[in-house]
């Protein structure tokens, strides 16, 4: 098939100045997208702020051929992120892609952090995606056509310790892009996610815990860690940003070189009225089942 090029088009990038956010700017850009990019240069705790990490990113790009432009505002803020919006527009005269990426990581046991702690972690990666999304979201309307690519993680599923807050931010992430994704389809956008699996200053500093909770050897550990460089997340990202993708509401798990889709299932169940307590504790077997089951919806393909 023909490459999927960007000529043409106007990509945002949050939290590009490094790691997965930087490897989805170089992409787009080598790709012939014009990218804003995005960071405010904030520690992996949301502490402090630095123009560094985005400058260095946009000479990388430049330096390269290719057109950038940085923003050093914060997704959290509703004037930054109207900043990140109208950089794009003002520099480039339109805007067609944003991907929401920005994300800081504070992990914790549940009993150990506060409420303060969790609505930073919201404040970020919650309202920092509706945030800029919604500073967007006329521009998309306006010319019939925009791409949302949100950033979720497996840490909204379960399955790990300390991460109650980052997983639940997460998850806020994916109910937003799925209800987007129900709304944007009559205005020609399409919303999605990326669920990536990489090794970066941000993941470096639950890898220890991690290990220890899995029981997985240093040596083993390191080795995984090599193995999901960010570079390798980036593809999903583009695919998703490009206008021949139809995919919408739905969520892609990449990394390590793969890449597989997280949906949401709904099982086959049990009918019964009236339905009672231990007509549940009788037929769990039948009801957990996933046999038989459907992938739920938001939207149909568009083919």
């Amino acid at each position: 098939m023909s490459p999927l090029r960007f000529d043409g088009r106007v990509a945002v990038v949050t939290g590009a100045g490094r790691g997965v956010g930087r490897s989805h700017a170089m992409l787009l850009a080598a790709r012939g997208a014009r990218v804003v990019v995005a960071d405010y240069g904030a520690g992996i705790d949301g502490v402090g702020s630095s123009s560094a990490p985005a400058d260095e990113v946009v000479r990388e790009i430049t330096d390269g051929g290719g057109q950038a432009v940085a923003c050093y505002a914060s997704v959290a803020d509703p004037q930054g992120a109207q900043a990140i919006i109208d950089t794009a527009v003002e520099t480039f005269g339109r805007i067609d892609v944003v991907v929401n990426n920005a994300g800081i990581h504070d992990p914790g046991l549940f009993e150990t952090l506060s409420v303060e702690r969790f609505r930073s972690m919201f404040d970020v990666h919650f309202f920092g995606t509706l945030l800029v999304t919604r500073a967007a979201w006329p521009h998309f309307v306006a010319a019939g056509y925009g791409r949302i690519v949100n950033t979720v993680s497996e840490a909204m599923l379960g399955g790990i310790s300390e991460l109650t807050s980052y997983g639940a931010a997460k998850g806020a992430v994916f109910g937003l892009t799925r209800n987007l994704a129900t709304e944007g389809i009559a205005h020609g956008i399409r919303v999605n996610a990326v669920a990536p699996r990489a090794y970066t200053r941000m993941s470096a500093s639950h890898s220890d815990s991690v290990a220890a909770q899995l029981a997985i050897p240093t040596e083993v550990m390191d080795t995984i860690n090599a193995s999901m460089p960010p570079e390798l997340c980036a593809p999903a990202a583009a695919f998703l940003a490009h206008e021949d993708c139809s995919l919408n509401g739905e969520v892609l798990q990449v990394g390590m070189g793969g890449v597989a889709r997280i949906a949401v299932v709904r099982t086959a169940g049990v009918m019964k009225t009236p339905l009672t307590a231990e007509d549940i504790a009788e037929n769990l077997e039948e009801i957990m089942s996933i046999s038989g089951a459907q992938v739920t919806a938001v939207t149909e393909m568009v083919q």
